[in-house]
C-alpha cells in the first residue's frame, strides 16, 4: 500500500514537473563526465557515477516493468555491517540500456536541489538531484535479458545510515527514464558505529581511533572502551565532527554528489605501553542510558622511538575503491583496488603500519563513495595505523587555496579527507605532518599546498628532517603525493621535466643536507625505483645493496595502488633502476638500526619483484657529502 501511494504521488509530480523546462535545464547543468583531469593523468578522470545524467531523468512509471527486492526488509539483523541482496527485474520492453540504481535514503526524489546555474535559478531545479550510490546494467551477466525481459541482480550493501531503494531505468545513463521503483530495505541499526580507522598520534604513545555513526551528540555520547587484551578495560571520550553541503567548494559535491556523511568521531587512546596488544570497541551511550556497541577490534601499540625490533611499514598511493558486486565500473577505472586491499589483509600479521600517500577513493565529489572506501579498507585500518596524505583528488579545486587550479576533487576541496581521517598535523586542512614508528621517522608533505622555499610547508619539512635523531631513528623517510622527485612517466617526459614542475628544485638540497634515505611519491600509477641521486646524477653505482655514507636519496614512485595504470616514456632515463607497469606496493622492514630491507610487491600475488638492502653504521649518517654539510667549520 505504501509503495502504491508513493508511485501515485510520483506520477502526479511528473505531470507538474514536465510542464517546466526540464530539458532546458538538462542542457545547462554542469556535467562532470566531460571534465578533463588537469595536469596529472592527461586523460578524462571520470568517477563512474558521473556518467549518470540523473538531472535529466524523465518519469515514465509503467505497469509493464517492475523491480522487487527479494528476501527480508531488515538487513544486518545479527549485527552485520554489509549484506548481499537479490533484485528481481521484469520489463516488457527490455533493452541493453536498462539499468538499476541503488538509492539511499530510499525516497531519493525528496532531496533538496540546490540551484547552481543561472538557468536552474530561472526554471527551477530538476526533479532528480541525487546520484545513486552505485548502479548496474540489467543485462549484467545475463545475455538473455533482452529476449526474456526478466533477470536478477545481486548488490552488496553496506550500512550507510539510511534505508535503500532500487530504481529501474530505461534509456541508458545519458537519458534515464524511471520506469519502476522497488520496495525499501534497511539495516537493523542504520546509525551504528562503523568502520574504525586507526592513526598514529602526535606522540608515539597515542593511538587515535576515528569512526562513523549516525549519532549526533544530542542523541548519544561517543567513546571507546579499550585496554590490554584480556585485562580490565577503560573508557576514553571522543570528539564529534561533521560537514555540510555548504562546506563543499563546487559541484558535484554541492549538488548531485552530495550525501549526508553522518557524524565522525575521534578518540585518543593515551599513555600506551610499547609493543602491547590492545582490544577496543566503539560505544555510544544513548539518553536512556543504554549503550550501542560495535564489534571488538584489536591493535598492537607502537614501539618506543628508537627501539630495535622487527618493524614493517607498507607505502603506496592512488588506491581507489572497487565494488565487490561488480557495480559502477563501466570504465574499469580502479581495477587493482580490491587486489591491493585483499593482499594486504592476507599479510596483515606482518604489517605494522600503512601509508596511503594520496588519492584515496577517487570520490570526485560523490560523497557516498567515501563510505564505500572506509568499508573497503576497514579490515586494514581497524588493526594497524592507516596514515594518509593529501592528493589532487582530495584537495584540488579552483580558487580554493590549492596550489593547482583544477577540478580534480569534484568540489570536495579536502573537507571529507581531513574530517574522515585523522593525521597528526597542526592544522588538518594543511596536510603536512611528522610521524614516528620505532626506528622510522616520517615527514609527510602536501603537494596540493605550496612546498617551495620560503613557504610555510617548506619550513615544516626542514624542521621535520632536522628533528630526526638518526642515532635512534636512522631511517628518515619523505613521502608526498605528486612526484617531487623523478619519474619516467609518459606525460612528465613530454614536458621534459621528469617531475612535477618546480618539484625537486626546491627540496633536493633539503634531502641532501639531512641525508633522507628515501622519498616516496604516488600520482603516477606505476612503480619505479631510482638510484641514490642528487641533482640528476646517480651518486652510487650499486643497485641491490647500499652501505656506507648516505650520499643521495633513493626516489620511488609507488602509485600502483589500484587506479588505472600510466605508461612509461620510451626515453631511456639513466637514473631509473626498475620499472613496473602493474599494481603493487612497497614494504620496508627495519631489522635494527643498521639494516633495512626494501621490497616491491605486486598486488596480484603479494610476491617480491624488486628489492634492495641498506646496511650502515651511525657514523655513515654523520659523514659529510657534497652539499650535505656546512661549508665551513670553527676549525677552518
Amino acid at each position: 500500500m505504501r509503495n502504491q501511494l508513493y508511485l501515485l504521488l510520483l506520477s502526479v509530480f511528473m505531470l507538474i514537473t514536465l510542464n517546466k523546462s526540464v530539458h532546458i535545464l538538462a542542457q545547462n547543468y554542469i556535467t562532470f563526465e566531460k571534465q578533463k583531469h588537469t595536469h596529472g593523468d592527461m586523460q578524462p578522470m571520470e568517477q563512474p557515477l558521473s556518467a549518470i545524467q540523473i538531472h535529466k531523468t524523465i518519469l515514465a512509471l509503467t505497469k509493464f516493468a517492475s523491480i522487487h527486492v527479494q528476501g527480508p526488509k531488515i538487513l544486518g539483523s545479527k549485527g552485520e555491517d554489509f549484506e548481499w541482496v537479490k533484485i528481481n527485474l521484469r520489463n516488457a520492453n527490455p533493452t541493453d540500456d536498462d539499468w538499476v540504481g541503488v538509492f539511499s535514503p530510499a525516497k531519493f526524489n525528496e532531496s533538496i536541489c540546490v540551484p547552481v546555474t543561472k538557468d536552474e535559478k530561472k526554471y527551477g531545479a530538476p526533479f532528480f538531484c541525487t546520484a545513486p550510490l552505485k548502479f548496474k546494467y540489467a543485462n549484467y551477466q545475463n545475455a538473455n535479458y533482452t529476449k526474456t525481459g526478466r533477470t536478477s541482480l545481486k548488490f552488496r550493501l553496506i550500512n550507510q545510515r539510511g534505508d535503500f531503494s532500487f530504481a529501474f531505468f530505461s534509456g541508458g545513463v545519458s537519458n534515464p527514464k524511471l520506469i519502476s521503483i522497488s520496495n525499501y530495505v534497511a539495516f537493523a541499526n542504520p546509525k551504528a558505529p562503523l568502520y574504525p580507522r586507526l592513526a598514529l598520534g602526535k606522540s608515539w604513545d597515542i593511538m587515535t581511533v576515528t569512526w562513523t555513526s549516525g549519532y549526533n551528540i544530542d542523541e548519544a555520547i561517543p567513546f571507546v572502551e579499550w585496554g590490554w587484551k584480556g585485562q580490565e578495560q577503560k573508557r576514553s571520550p571522543a570528539g564529534t565532527l561533521t560537514f555540510h553541503r555548504n562546506s563543499m567548494c563546487g559541484t558535484p559535491a554541492r549538488s548531485v554528489g552530495w550525501r549526508d556523511p553522518g557524524f565522525i568521531h575521534t578518540s585518543f587512546l593515551k599513555d600506551l605501553w610499547p609493543n602491547m596488544e590492545y582490544t577496543y570497541k566503539l560505544g555510544h551511550m544513548l539518553n536512556s542510558g543504554s549503550i550501542v556497541w560495535s564489534k571488538q577490534y584489536s591493535f598492537k601499540s607502537p614501539p618506543f622511538p628508537g627501539q630495535e625490533s622487527l618493524q614493517r611499514i607498507v607505502i603506496f598511493g592512488d588506491m581507489g575503491k572497487q565494488e565487490r558486486d561488480g557495480s559502477n565500473e563501466y570504465a574499469n577505472y580502479q581495477p587493482g583496488s580490491l587486489m591491493t586491499t585483499d593482499t594486504l589483509v592476507k599479510d596483515l600479521d606482518n604489517i605494522d603500519a600503512v601509508f596511503l600517500i594520496g588519492d584515496l577513493p577517487y570520490a570526485n565529489g560523490y560523497l557516498s563513495q567515501w563510505d564505500q572506501f572506509t568499508a573497503q579498507v576497514e579490515p586494514i585500518a581497524s588493526r594497524v595505523p592507516f596514515m594518509i596524505a593529501s592528493g589532487n583528488h582530495e584537495r584540488t579545486w579552483e580558487n580554493s587555496g590549492s596550489l593547482y587550479n583544477g577540478l580534480d576533487s569534484g568540489g570536495e576541496c579536502g573537507v571529507p579527507a581531513e574530517t574522515l581521517y585523522y593525521v597528526p598535523a597542526e592544522n588538518r586542512a594543511k596536510f603536512w605532518y611528522a610521524a614516528d614508528y620505532g626506528m622510522f621517522h616520517f615527514c609527510i608533505g602536501d603537494t596540493e599546498h605550496d612546498w617551495r622555499e620560503g613557504s610555510e610547508q617548506y619550513k615544516f619539512i626542514e624542521q621535520c628532517f632536522a628533528s630526526a635523531n638518526r642515532h635512534k631513528q636512522p631511517w628518515l623517510i619523505f613521502a608526498a603525493h605528486r612526484v617531487l622527485g623523478y619519474s619516467s612517466n609518459e606525460w612528465y617526459a613530454k614536458e621534459g621535466s621528469f617531475e612535477e614542475p618546480m618539484g625537486r628544485e626546491h627540496l633536493q638540497k633539503l634531502w641532501q643536507k639531512y641525508k633522507v634515505d628515501m622519498a616516496f611519491f604516488g600520482h603516477v600509477h606505476n612503480y619505479e625505483r631510482v638510484c641514490p641521486i642528487y641533482q640528476n646524477q646517480c651518486v652510487n653505482k650499486e643497485t641491490s645493496h647500499y652501505s656506507g655514507v648516505v650520499n643521495g636519496t633513493i626516489h620511488v614512485v609507488v602509485g600502483g595502488g589500484g587506479a588505472h595504470l600510466n605508461r612509461f616514456t620510451t626515453i631511456n632515463t639513466t637514473w631509473s633502476l626498475f620499472k613496473d607497469y602493474d599494481y603493487g606496493f612497497v614494504k620496508l622492514t627495519a631489522f635494527d638500526q643498521s639494516n633495512l630491507l626494501f621490497e616491491y610487491k605486486k598486488s596480484k600475488d603479494g610476491k617480491v619483484y624488486d628489492s634492495f638492502t641498506i646496511s650502515r653504521d651511525y657514523k655513515d649518517v654523520l659523514a659529510c657529502v657534497h652539499d650535505g654539510c656546512e661549508p665551513t667549520t670553527l676549525a677552518s
